[in-house]
């Protein structure tokens, strides 16, 4: 059995998508990040990082329970267990290469581009131009690549475009003041749209709306997002 240990973000959604192509038996476990759920002893155990997804997979390799943490090593476990959505041998180079692309690039420099445009202090606009500036760049080499393509690999759906879709799903955050943010990049629009007609992207959204997560970014909910940054804010010490 499955158990799929998630909260509301884009890392999460990669994985509730994989999990609705494959139709896999699983369990949702919510983990509200904005109550601090994630530094609880008992999910820490599961991803000493603290962070959601995290997956626990009862039967693992030969008959063994696996635990995982990090959407990338996730897709890439659940790819490789059922033997899907990894593309054709050929594909593997770049398939590697493109999931770390989002992995590395696109994923945290969205996040971090959020992150300060909507829950850090102001004043902090060097930060907000640098983040917004590098995700706009990574937007533009994917939009590039996908000229004349459907998919960011080769000719077939993969967990590589699993990935992207969890951070472009989310661009309107990401482009903070933009109602229809990936207008500038058509590539990355078709992109979405060829994605979200999948009956499995409904499918994902369902998974992910199964719980009534806390949504207020209030005090109590940064220091549980952020403790090193809001604990050494409030002390007037740099993090």
């Amino acid at each position: 059995m499955i158990h799929f240990y998630y909260g509301p973000g884009p890392n999460p959604a990669k994985i509730a998508l994989f999990l609705a192509e494959t139709g896999m038996a699983f369990e949702a476990i919510p983990v509200d990040t904005y109550r601090g759920a994630q530094h609880d002893p008992s999910f820490r155990a599961i991803n000493p990082n603290s962070k959601v997804p995290a997956l626990v997979d009862t039967d693992g390799p030969q008959g063994s329970p696996a635990i995982l943490f990090d959407s990338t090593a996730i897709l890439l476990y659940l790819a490789e267990k059922t033997g899907q959505f990894l593309g054709t041998a050929q594909d593997r180079p770049q398939l590697l290469s493109w999931l770390m692309f989002v992995a590395t690039g696109l994923g945290p420099f969205s996040g971090q581009a959020v992150h300060f445009q909507h829950a850090a202090p102001e004043g902090l606009d060097y930060a907000v131009h640098r983040y917004r500036r590098e995700a706009e760049r990574h937007y533009q080499i994917l939009n590039d690549h996908l000229e004349g393509r459907s998919f960011i690999v080769g000719d077939h759906y993969t967990i590589v475009d699993m990935s992207a879709w969890g951070w472009l799903d989310r661009a309107v955050r990401v482009m903070k003041g933009e109602d229809r943010p990936l207008e500038r990049w058509p590539n990355l629009s078709r992109f979405i749209d060829i994605m979200n007609a999948r009956p499995a992207v409904d499918r994902a959204h369902a998974i992910m709306n199964g719980h009534a997560f806390k949504t207020v970014m209030d005090q109590d909910a940064r220091q549980a997002m952020y403790p090193t940054s809001f604990s050494s804010a409030s002390k007037g010490t740099a993090s």
